[in-house]
């Protein structure tokens, strides 16, 4: 019998012995009247008055000799220290010490005091177990030092590290900070469907799943955007969706198959006010959950304040490959790839041999002359080849409207003004369509059902898209962190 069992079998124990003493070791509710965190800001209030109250939480540690046991416990707001005494408790305390262990849930109320070493402390007159754990704490189960194994059971990770019980405090600030200023600017959330008869929005290999009711196979979402765009259509001005979205794609520290992102799409306004939109988002995020524009990922740090540079993609194209995104031949775009030791596939034409050699400068570090050191950018300006949704620029229409907002060498965030011409979408989407026919599975599909909206009118409007990426990189974390519970392998 292994160690855990062992520990386990002892605990089945003391479950019985709390039975036979007539309490329930899983009780409906909690006598709860103040949480820890209340305890501490009022202690001498509570302690003033001599009025006793009931608290309530988990057991961290127990310590004690004799007729004196001292236990701390732990709520979701704080801990705090309770005292059992014989003489108080009498055969209460002979329970508490012969059945309660590191990682209980319990209740106890007492009066408020500060013991000898100035430590603010209830005196427990009666206690009562409120769910008793069968299985030790981490801090005796050494197998949570792996890896793998504190992803795979991350409520133990959240209940022993403080710094991983952080992160989701913070990426709730992210996220509730980041719909405010949408709802504060006037954007109206609504919910798209995930279930899909048609994916699109980016290019993206989607998972399929199947419908009982209807007898159709289905996709999950890639993108919000498409039903998004449709309300414009339907009349709304300014609409955004913070859900979830699904590529069937590689796992890296930036990427994941399922994750949290945000689009907004903005009718009648025009490429500089989402510039401008932008960069005011960011910043009030950015400010309200880590309290400072300068944010150090790895070893560079990035100030987020103030305005950001416009940065032309063809420039950083050339200085970082030596080659021009807009002329340079597709034999010429493989030639560099195979140089380094790129893979790409024997379909692949211009738009996505262009975005693998981004990648690749991406992936070595983006140098760039006369940009300001340690200051986010917008990269502008792309080839048409690289964006089938957005509209081209009005001087050179081999150029589109879209903007990536670039830091740490990392997109973090891409949007666009947005193409509402049907006969064009139509165009580029039979463009698509003809690279899936060559094998390409992450081009998008022609959607009938979209254009048909678009042929109703569509106003002018801009849309942005930003993942739970832009948070993992601002907290210093890989994305898989972030996630409360990541995908893993099956156990072998």
């Amino acid at each position: 019998m292994s160690a855990l069992s062992d520990i386990r079998s002892v605990r089945l124990q003391k479950l019985e012995l709390l039975r036979a003493a007539g309490m329930d070791p899983y009780p409906g509710g909690a006598r709860r009247e103040i949480t820890l965190r209340d305890a501490r800001e009022n202690f001498k209030k509570l302690e003033k008055s001599g009025e006793e109250k009931w608290i309530a939480g988990r057991v961290t540690s127990l310590r004690g000799q004799g007729k004196i046991i001292f236990v701390t416990i732990q709520d979701g707001h704080g801990s705090f220290q309770v005292l059992l005494k014989g003489d108080i408790l009498g055969k209460m305390f002979e329970l508490f010490r012969d059945a309660v262990d590191v990682g209980d849930f319990l209740e106890a109320r007492g009066h408020f005091f500060l013991t000898k070493s100035k430590e603010e402390t209830v005196e427990a007159k009666e206690w009562r177990m409120l769910a008793k754990s069968l299985l030790p704490l981490p801090e005796k189960w050494e197998g949570l030092q792996d890896e793998e194994t504190k992803l795979r059971k991350r409520y133990l990770e959240i209940l022993t590290d403080p710094e991983t019980r952080k992160i989701f405090v913070d990426k709730n600030k992210f996220w509730s900070s980041m719909r405010a200023f949408m709802v504060a600017s006037d954007f109206l959330e609504l919910e798209m469907p995930v279930l899909e008869a048609m994916p699109g929005g980016a290019e993206a290999e989607p998972f399929v799943t199947h419908m009982k009711a209807l007898d159709q196979s289905f996709y999950l979402r890639i993108s919000l955007e498409l039903p998004l765009k449709k309300m414009l259509v339907a009349g709304y001005e300014r609409v955004f969706e913070i859900g979830r979205i699904f590529r069937n794609e590689g796992i890296s520290a930036t990427h994941l198959q399922d994750y949290t992102q945000m689009e907004f799409y903005w009718a009648y306004a025009d490429f500089e006010d989402l510039l401008f939109f932008i960069e005011k988002l960011y910043q009030h995020v950015i400010k309200e959950t880590f309290g400072t524009f300068k944010i150090k990922y790895k070893e560079e740090e990035m100030d987020w304040s103030g305005k950001w540079a416009r940065v032309d993609y063809a420039d950083l194209f050339r200085e970082n490959t030596g080659l021009d995104p807009v002329t340079t031949s597709v034999a010429e775009l493989k030639k560099y790839l195979d140089k380094g030791g790129a893979k790409y596939e024997k379909f692949a034409e211009r738009g996505r041999l262009l975005d693998l050699v981004f990648k690749d400068v991406r992936k070595r570090g983006i140098k760039l002359s006369g940009k300001k050191p340690g200051k986010p950018f917008f990269l502008i300006n792309q080839p048409i080849e690289l964006e089938p949704l957005a509209k081209k620029t009005e001087k050179n229409p081999r150029l589109v409207q879209r903007m990536q907002v670039i830091a740490y060498s990392m997109e973090l965030g891409k949007g666009f003004g947005e193409l509402n011409d049907p006969l064009d979408q139509r165009e580029r989407f039979e463009a698509q369509m003809r690279l899936r026919e060559k094998g390409d599975t992450e081009a998008q599909m022609l959607d009938e059902d979209y254009l048909e909206a678009m042929e109703y009118g569509m106003p002018p409007c801009v849309g942005f898209g930003v993942s739970e990426r832009l948070f993992s990189v601002l907290k210093g974390i890989s994305v898989r962190e972030g996630v409360v519970f990541p995908l893993m392998k099956p156990k072998k």
